[in-house]
């Protein structure tokens, strides 16, 4: 079960030559985190290994981009993404995220590999209101259908600006 944290208005912002780098199995446990992740996301590894990753998710991120990530996933292809994610004291990270499938030797999928980096800070203006707009839909959409609801937006205004998802959040 997921812990609550009580969100704070504190950012951390990651170096550019700072990458978090995390491996998950199928169902999203982190089974590898490595110490830039620790330190931003204020955790210890023996904490962190077997916890689902959305630990770190914070609520202003949208479920449907969640969804998109899966769906993308599920098809066995890299997830580019915006994330914002939340510390065990509250604060706050923005990342730009490279969520990959992770196979073994055998090219059998075992897991995903994460790479997150520093975010274009001008980006990050133009991301929020995009997903201000998708969490006020979750809310009125409600639980169940939330995450087909906002991520069904999120598509809606990608097509409206005549491209795909990739090339937007490559191009902001």
């Amino acid at each position: 079960m997921k812990q609550h944290i009580v969100p704070t208005n504190h950012e951390i912002r990651l170096e550019p030559t700072e990458f978090i780098v995390t491996k998950s199995d199928l169902s999203g446990r982190i089974t590898y985190a490595n110490r830039t992740f620790m330190s931003i996301a204020n955790y210890p590894e023996s904490f962190l290994l077997g916890k689902q990753h959305n630990l770190v998710r914070h609520p202003d991120m949208p479920r449907g981009v969640f969804r998109l990530l899966w769906e993308t996933l599920g098809r066995e292809q890299e997830f580019f993404g915006y994330i914002k994610n939340i510390t065990s004291d509250g604060s706050y990270y923005w990342v730009f995220a490279n969520v990959t499938p992770d196979r073994d030797y055998s090219g059998k999928m075992v897991g995903y590999f994460s790479v997150r980096r520093k975010p274009k800070q001008e980006t990050i203006p133009k991301i929020e209101s995009l997903y201000r707009e998708m969490i006020e839909i979750e809310k009125r959409t409600g639980p169940a259908n939330a995450p087909a609801a906002s991520a069904q937006y999120l598509n809606q205004k990608i097509r409206e600006m005549g491209t795909s998802y990739d090339r937007f959040v490559l191009s902001v």
